[in-house]
């Protein structure tokens, strides 16, 4: 009964996925080559609220908008990144907000963000969503990856979560998946109040069971105040690990700490 369970929610995630895509024209996506795919993929499980539901939704959309990420886009081989997010939990409910999209400077930038600000997750109709399966939102991240419409010099899987895997298949089993097509999989992990019923720090769960791939690395913020943040300095470490160390050194001389190790070490955000 269970690997029938395990079955059915596999099927489920693709056909979703395939649904999605169709409905929302990743289907017909033009091809275009970018420096960097990245595919976020932002829980919307029962655990997050309205507020946590917004940070996450507004942060992306400053992160995508701020200055820094704009350097880092422009200073990059080809000056262009695709991007998609979609919002998942259980593996039954998955929910395309942006379908892959090539950012090129900040008129692009400032487009994705108006998608997501409209169409990201709010927090509203909490009884509609379900448990919170890492492991399908990496599933789901991987065939965005395989269908990728062109060529990118490295592919990344952006989780965004404030728990652990408890629904769909073993976390672990997914992210070998993902590693062994050379994704990169990094995180975010959310501060919460519930943090200490899990037994151990949400970082440390992220680093040794979700993140992997080359230079992956987990972003942990001190508070929900710093996610923003640490979020926006994430994307900028993604996209200046295709550039070399120049932007990277530069930043970390101001203070910015950059985390690509897959150490979950707890960082100061709030001092940039």
């Amino acid at each position: 009964m269970h690997s029938f369970v395990k079955l059915t929610g596999t099927i489920a995630v693709t056909l979703i996925l395939g649904l999605q895509a169709r409905a929302s024209g990743i289907d017909q996506t033009p091809t275009f080559d970018v420096d960097v795919a990245i595919v976020f993929a932002v829980d919307s499980s029962s655990s997050i609220d309205r507020g946590t539901a917004d940070l996450q939704r507004n942060g992306h959309v400053a992160a995508l908008t701020s200055p820094e990420f704009i350097k880092a886009l422009s200073s990059n081989h080809l000056g262009c990144v695709g991007i998609t997010y979609f919002e998942w939990a259980s593996p039954q409910q998955i929910k395309t907000v942006l379908p892959w999209t090539r950012i090129c400077g900040r008129q692009d930038a400032e487009a994705a963000a108006r998608v997501i600000s409209r169409k990201g997750a709010t927090g509203f109709s909490r009884g509609v969503r379900g448990g919170t399966s890492i492991s399908a939102a990496i599933g789901v991240a991987s065939l965005l990856l395989d269908r990728f419409p062109g060529n990118a010099d490295r592919k990344v899987i952006d989780i965004s979560g404030n728990g652990e895997n408890n629904d769909g298949l073993p976390v672990l089993q997914a992210r070998k998946k993902a590693v062994d097509k050379g994704y990169t999989i990094n995180a975010i992990a959310i501060p919460s109040k519930d943090e200490a019923a899990l037994g151990r720090p949400l970082a440390s769960y992220f680093a040794e069971d979700v993140i992997g791939g080359f230079q992956a690395f987990v972003m942990v913020p001190r508070s929900t105040s710093d996610y923003t943040k640490a979020l926006r300095r994430k994307l900028v470490t993604e996209i200046a690990l295709n550039i070399g160390p120049n932007l990277a050194d530069s930043e970390e001389r101001r203070g910015w700490p950059i985390a690509t190790t897959v150490a979950a070490a707890r960082y100061d955000a709030s001092r940039w």
